[in-house]
């Protein structure tokens, strides 16, 4: 029976993301690249310049920079390590120029989501929450389809996924200092139930240190490595191009692979339009959405750009990459080890620890969002941290092959239901868009207000503007 329903997940896996979601997020993305006029391109200082600006909140509730770290947190992690080496042993060196490509195209949906996420968005606690379920209801009046969606996000990103970023760290700390698996999962779990317990801010708090720490470590290493081989650079650039368009490659058939393996995982990776990202971004207190939306775009393009490039650099400028039998985390670690001697192994077990710790704490707030928004009683609430917990133990010592694969159904249905409902409401981000232009171009500090679009509805977080409160008390 087990064998029978691994079989129909795997052929629906296979179909949704060798095919529909990938024709969908890539499609979609060029859309909204082209109705934005390539703004992951031209307002890439602006980007940069939103991120300074939001270190503080200006109160007690979530920074746009901690809102950034939190979906970094999620998106972060083993993905960047084992996902892009996996690209390269299946695709080849051209895998790595189409991981770039499709980070580019699909920050514009990263934008869109994180626009919408901020516009819709519910004041919680002294502070906001929202996401795509929110948007689904309170945009496109449709409840139900919320529900779905957070049932979907909770059990693959708050549950199932987090079984597989413990399973990591274990069996990485095991491999390397022979650590018990069981041992190492209690501690994980306590850790995690910290900082679970304490509550948004702590977890914002949390991933904005590990986010900075666990990125600076491993980009320095990348960086370290590649001035130690810079001379060699321009022929891995060049390795890179022409196996992404050679002809060799086109008539061997490893073109397509290439294409194929390159795109699947850097969607992966960044997670553009999956809509996990938003439930962070709603989070932020910020003046404009847009601002939260130019902070999230930037999250797509650094995840992919700098950190899955650093990894893809490290394994390059090897030949480790060329050996049989070496794929996903064994080649990342047999690189370094060429690089930096043996105890690389122990290097990046820490660095492991640190990526998949960061993605345990951002996929558990993604669930905690969700389950409120289906039921705000704290009884499930509680019920979810147990559960998120107790699997985070499980996965610490449990083969989870089928769980994995759970999860990815669970996802790719969540991604199709997120990628109709950005669709739908895109207008309302373009038209949020315009506004903050226009307000930058009169050399404003663009501010939102409910009516700064005409016609929006069932918007709670935003107040009228001065010029529509002063009618309203004249009428």
């Amino acid at each position: 029976m087990q064998e029978l329903l691994s079989n129909v997940v795997l052929q629906i896996n296979d179909f949704l993301w060798s095919y529909l979601i990938i024709i969908l997020l890539v499609g979609i993305g060029l859309f909204f690249t082209f109705k934005s006029r390539f703004l992951q391109i031209r307002m890439l200082r602006e980007m940069f310049r939103v991120l300074k600006e939001g270190r503080t909140s200006g109160g007690n509730g979530i920074s746009p920079f901690q809102a950034f770290c939190i979906s970094m947190a999620a998106r972060v992690g083993t993905g960047n390590i084992t996902g892009v080496a996996i690209a390269i042993s299946l695709g080849g060196p051209g895998a790595v120029f189409w991981m770039w490509i499709i980070a580019i195209i699909s920050s514009a949906s990263g934008f869109v989501e994180s626009t919408l996420a901020q516009i819709y968005k519910i004041k919680d606690k002294g502070g906001f929450r929202g996401g795509p379920a929110y948007y689904m209801e309170q945009g496109l009046k449709k409840r139900w389809l919320g529900a779905l969606f957070a049932v979907l996000i909770t059990l693959s990103f708050g549950l199932v996924f987090n079984a597989v970023q413990s399973n990591t760290i274990t069996v990485a700390f095991e491999n390397s200092f022979g650590t018990d698996r069981l041992t190492a999962g209690i501690a994980i779990t306590i850790l995690l139930a910290g900082i679970i317990f304490g509550g948004v801010k702590r977890i914002a708090k949390m991933s904005e240190y590990i986010v900075i720490v666990l990125a600076v470590m491993y980009i320095g290493v990348a960086l370290y490595i590649v001035l130690t081989n810079i001379v060699r650079m321009p022929e891995v650039l060049a390795l890179i191009v022409k196996n992404a368009f050679g002809i060799e490659q086109a008539i061997g058939g490893s073109l397509g692979a290439a294409l194929m393996n390159g795109i699947k995982r850097g969607l992966f990776s960044n997670e553009a339009g999956m809509g996990s990202a938003p439930n962070a971004a709603a989070t932020a207190i910020t003046s404009h959405p847009v601002k939260q939306g130019l902070v999230q775009a930037f999250g797509v393009l650094s995840d992919t750009l700098i950190i899955c490039t650093s990894t893809a650099f490290i394994v390059l400028l090897s030949n480790t990459y060329q050996q049989p039998g070496l794929s996903g985390i064994e080649l990342t670690q047999a690189a370094l080890s060429q690089h930096i001697g043996s105890w690389a192994s122990a290097c990046l077990a820490v660095m492991i620890f640190l990526f998949a710790f960061s993605t345990l704490i951002g996929n558990y707030f993604y669930g905690e969002t969700n389950i409120e928004f289906i039921n705000t009683n704290k009884t499930w609430l509680f019920i979810y941290r147990i559960s998120v917990l107790a699997i985070v133990l499980f996965g610490s010592v449990a083969k989870v092959q089928l769980v994995w694969d759970m999860a990815d159904l669970f996802m790719g249905l969540m991604v199709v239901v997120n990628l109709v409902a950005i669709t739908l409401l895109s207008k309302i981000a373009f038209l949020a868009l315009k506004d903050y232009a226009a307000q930058k171009k009169a050399g404003k500090d663009p501010v939102f207000y409910k009516d700064s679009i005409e016609g929006l509805e069932n918007i709670e977080s935003w107040e009228n503007s001065p010029a529509a409160r002063n009618k309203a008390k004249v009428g």
